[in-house]
Parts: structure tokens; C-alpha cells; sequence
């Protein structure tokens, strides 16, 4: 089985190399690894003591960033390496100051595990939630480095639980130990005879809460505000856009809308505006021209990246998009923490955070155009239902966090 996954890994290298010429995703997951040696080489030298974070992508990077901050702040002597496998991550937090050498995984080959390992010299491993790249993961058990697992999420159609699925099952014997998220994830472990596991929670909750403690102003989105109730639509795809473009356009209610759409490509975001008919302005004309009166516009499109997380701040409902796609809903987590209300799609059953705030009631799920207006308008209306389902998600990122402190227990 392992000879048949590194077949597939070098012809999968191949093809991607094909496909590269009419995909610019694909053209920067694959130019993206071309100087990863060249750039661990330059930067990391023999006397340096390192500590390798891998992430899939932007999610699981949120998640482990409490624990790479603490590292950072505990051991600051160390290099912090911290690896993407997707360009959405390594495009978006190649430049985070949180860590000292950002680079892009090389596919799981055995050599690029070998040299990898070999260059970056690791004193601890940690990879995020789902990733398992088992030349990578039985490289560093070969060198005796310990290796963790955080935020981990186990189920049972994991190939871990399949009657093929016996390499990577052996792969899981190469973690020093598992912190995962929840106790079913645990049991499932047990039944792999896996013991060396904590339930630890989700970190992602220590980075949300620790966020009230930043400076989240933006005086650009109080003048925009200027002190009416605000709705504010984080990481809306086209289906949601649908949605809510029908009620923006139909509310006799006088309030704002902020939409900071998942994908901000320039004919999107034209099309976006054009289909909206209150007043509306672009993050783009404001950034160009400052004077921009605000306050008089009813729709504030945000084509930027980087700031919404500040912007729900000022949100006295917040919109989370995703919810009518696959996998599902984005971060709701970030303006849970603000306690604001929340409204998602139907989509969500892949997200614990979805599933408990949807039941406890501060977050609500609509499927259709009746169901939104519905709850927005009910949402608007009454301040007390406002209050009440944002109580909810505050106290719900509270009483969750402390996940990090766990961890570093066990590891530093």
C-alpha cells in the first residue's frame, strides 16, 4: 500500500504540473513549492533550534495560531516553521509575523520528506485538525521527533475506519499525542487502540476571545455606521448573495449592510454592486479617495481581505455565508465573540461550533427567501432577541476556550 501511494503521489505531482497551465490556483500550489530547499537552506542554519507547524489551509491556521504565538512568546530563540499545503492559506499568512519561516509543504514524496526533515531539523511537530502525510509523519518517527496532533477531528468515515484504510491507520502510530476537540473524536481513537490522547477542545476559541482584547476600531466603519443598527455579511458566496441582495433591495427598514464577499475578484464584486439598487460603495473607491461621505451611503462593500474580523465588531447581526455550498458555513466563531446574533444556511452539519450555537439558539439556520426576511426582520425589530441570542455566543466562546493552556501543558 505505501509502494501505491507514492505512485500516486509522483503522478498526482505530474498531472498537477498539466493542469497548472489553466489554473492560477493550481499554478501557485505548484510554483509555490519550486524554492521551498533553496528557502529553508538560506534561512535556517545549523545551530538554529526549530519548531514546525503544518497547516492545510487558512482554517486550520487559526486554529493552531494560539499555540504558534505561545511558542513564539516561550521560546523566542527558536525559529518557528510553519508550513500550508493550500495556496488560500500560504497566500493569505505568507507574511504573518507570528512565525519566522513561512513556506509552502512539499508534496508527501519520501524524498522531500527525508530532505525536509533533514533541513528544518525539528525539536516538535504539530499538525492542525486533519492533516496526515504518512512519509512525512514516519520521517519524523524515524528521527525520534515528537509529534502532535491539535484540534483534532475524527469520524468514523475517515479512511482511518475503512476496511483499506491499514496505512493510515499506521500512520497514526507516529504521533506522540493526540489533542482532539471533542470526546467522540477520543473514543473513536480508543478503538484504534490509541490512548495517548487529551481531550483538549478547540484553540480556535482561545483565538476568538483573545481577540476582545485588541484594538478593533476602524473609524471608516463608525462613520459608515454613524450609529444605525448594522448587519454585517462575512464571507458570502453568490447563493447567499441571492438571498440577501433580495431583501437589501426590498427592507423599508433604515439600516446599513456591510458585505465582505468570500471571493473579492474585481468582475464579481461589479456584479455584486450592480444588483444591488440602495446606495453603495466599494472598500476599493473609499481607499482611493478618503473624503467619500460614509454616512450617506446604505451598503458598504469591503473588496479586501484582512478586516473583517474587526468589522464584526460594529455588527449588531451578523450574516456568516457558506451555508448554502459544500462543504458548508465559514468562521462563525469570529462574531460570536462580539456577542451578536448570528443567521447561517442550512449547510452546517460539519461544524461542531454550527451545530451547538444552532441549538442553544444563538445562531439561526435559514433555507429560503422566506425564511431570512423572517428572521432578519424579527432580528431588527427586537432589541431583547438581539440581546438575548448574542449573549448566547459570547458566553459560548467563553465558557469554551482554554484549549491552548492544555496543550502547552503537555508539550512545553
Amino acid at each position: 500500500m505505501h509502494f501505491l501511494y507514492n505512485i500516486i503521489t509522483y503522478f498526482a505531482s505530474f498531472i498537477l504540473k498539466i493542469i497548472a497551465v489553466f489554473s492560477l490556483k493550481i499554478k501557485l500550489f505548484v510554483n509555490g513549492r519550486r524554492e521551498v530547499f533553496t528557502h529553508l537552506s538560506k534561512n535556517i542554519s545549523a545551530t538554529d533550534q526549530c519548531i514546525w507547524f503544518h497547516a492545510a489551509s487558512l482554517g486550520e491556521y487559526e486554529q493552531g495560531l494560539p499555540i504558534i504565538e505561545e511558542f513564539k512568546s516561550k521560546l523566542p530563540n527558536h525559529k518557528i516553521v510553519l508550513t500550508f499545503f493550500s495556496p488560500s492559506g500560504y497566500e493569505v499568512r505568507k507574511n504573518t509575523k507570528a512565525a519566522d519561516i513561512v513556506v509552502y509543504l512539499p508534496l508527501d514524496t519520501p524524498t522531500n520528506a527525508r530532505k525536509f526533515v533533514a533541513l528544518v531539523r525539528p525539536e516538535k511537530a504539530f499538525f492542525i485538525k486533519y492533516e496526515f502525510w504518512p512519509n512525512y509523519l514516519n520521517e519524523l518517527y524515524k528521527k525520534q521527533i515528537p509529534t502532535y496532533l491539535i484540534s483534532g477531528i475524527f469520524r468514523e468515515k475517515q479512511m482511518f475506519y475503512k476496511w483499506y484504510g491499514g496505512f493510515y491507520r499506521d500512520a497514526l502510530k507516529t504521533f506522540h499525542h493526540f489533542f482532539v476537540q471533542n470526546s467522540s473524536s477520543k473514543d473513536l481513537l480508543l478503538k484504534l487502540n490509541k490512548t495517548n490522547v487529551t481531550v483538549s477542545g478547540d484553540t480556535r476559541f482561545d483565538r476568538v476571545a483573545s481577540i476582545l482584547e485588541k484594538d478593533n476600531s476602524l473609524d471608516f466603519i463608525e462613520n459608515f455606521k454613524n450609529n444605525k443598527l448594522t448587519i454585517v455579511i462575512g464571507s458570502s458566496w453568490p447563493k447567499d448573495e441571492e438571498l440577501l441582495i433580495n431583501f437589501i433591495n426590498n427592507t423599508s427598514y433604515q439600516i446599513k449592510f456591510i458585505i465582505a464577499p468570500h471571493n473579492i475578484k474585481a468582475t464579481q464584486i461589479e456584479t455584486l454592486k450592480n444588483s444591488i439598487s440602495k446606495k453603495t460603495v466599494l472598500f476599493s473607491d473609499f481607499e482611493s479617495n478618503s473624503s467619500i461621505p460614509l454616512e450617506n451611503y446604505d451598503v458598504f462593500i469591503i473588496n479586501t481581505i484582512g478586516i473583517l474580523t474587526k468589522i464584526y465588531s460594529y455588527a449588531n447581526i451578523a450574516y456568516v455565508g457558506g451555508g448554502f455550498g459544500n462543504p458548508g458555513v465559514h468562521n462563525i466563531l469570529e462574531p460570536a465573540t462580539f456577542g451578536i446574533p448570528i443567521v447561517i444556511g442550512p449547510n452546517y452539519s460539519h461544524f461542531a461550533e454550527a451545530i451547538a450555537l444552532t441549538n442553544m439558539g444563538g445562531c439561526i439556520a435559514i433555507s429560503n427567501q422566506k425564511e431570512l426576511n423572517e428572521t432578519f426582520s424579527n432580528l431588527i425589530s427586537n432589541e431583547d432577541i438581539r440581546y438575548e441570542k448574542g449573549h448566547i455566543c459570547s458566553t459560548f466562546v467563553q465558557m469554551n476556550k482554554n484549549a491552548t493552556q492544555i496543550i502547552l501543558n503537555e508539550v512545553l
